[in-house]
């Protein structure tokens, strides 16, 4: 089956649904993890979608989709406190993981968008640009390219030869081994010490004092086993 939309003038994508079947197969009667984190080295996978001092004592995960109203409305309203008071002063480090809701579509081509502009390592500029402006089209996501400086050859090839589909349905994936329905989903852990706590999971767009209370509950336990 074949989505008749294009990226720019771009060729149509074929879709496999094949990926789709293995997904849901891989995933199927997952439950979120109540103790421990054996299985969960996913979490700390390094891949360049990073926000803040690598070496942060904690690391917050959001698994998010690009048409979210809960995901914009927690990216305006929750996640510049929580850069203020926790990312920029090098307490939290931040990464993004995607989660499309649909296996093609405007969430799947914001997240596409988003690996290109990471290709020309300006993977966080297109990621700000697209929750400041979700028009998510064809042309909407070659103005965003424009807008933030980009090889617009470079971008364009990148979205139509879709090489980052099967790493976004991988997020995708470990988001529903953690027990995520939908976005957004967030996961809290101690980064010296994942296989150790059992990760906090806050599945949805909770307001800053529910991040708050267990950001500096973390941070006093890793002050507690330096001691």
């Amino acid at each position: 089956m074949a989505d008749k939309r294009s990226h720019g003038g771009l060729r149509p994508r074929t879709w496999i649904f094949g990926v789709a079947l293995c997904l849901a197969v891989l995933t199927q009667g997952v439950r979120p993890p109540l103790a421990g984190a054996e299985g969960l080295d996913f979490l700390l996978r390094e891949d360049g979608r990073l926000r803040g001092n690598v070496k942060a004592p904690v690391t917050l995960i959001e698994y998010s989709d690009f048409t979210c109203g809960f995901c914009h409305k927690w990216f305006k309203e929750t996640w510049p406190r929580i850069q203020a008071k926790y990312v920029d002063t090098g307490k939290v480090r931040f990464s993004y993981r995607d989660y499309p809701r649909a296996f093609q579509g405007p969430g799947l081509d914001g997240a596409l968008a988003t690996r290109c502009a990471g290709e020309q390592n300006r993977y966080w500029a297109m990621h700000d640009e697209l929750w400041s402006d979700r028009r998510l089209g064809a042309e909407d996501l070659q103005r965003h390219a424009k807008a933030i400086k980009l090889d617009l050859p470079a971008f364009a090839k990148c979205m139509r030869e879709e090489r980052q589909t099967e790493d976004i349905f991988r997020d995708r994936a470990e988001g529903t081994i953690l027990g995520f329905r939908g976005t957004p989903g967030f996961v809290l852990f101690r980064t010296d010490a994942p296989d150790k706590d059992p990760p906090i999971v806050i599945p949805g767009a909770f307001p800053f004092e529910v991040f708050e209370e267990q950001i500096d509950r973390l941070l006093g336990e890793g002050t507690k086993g330096k001691r």
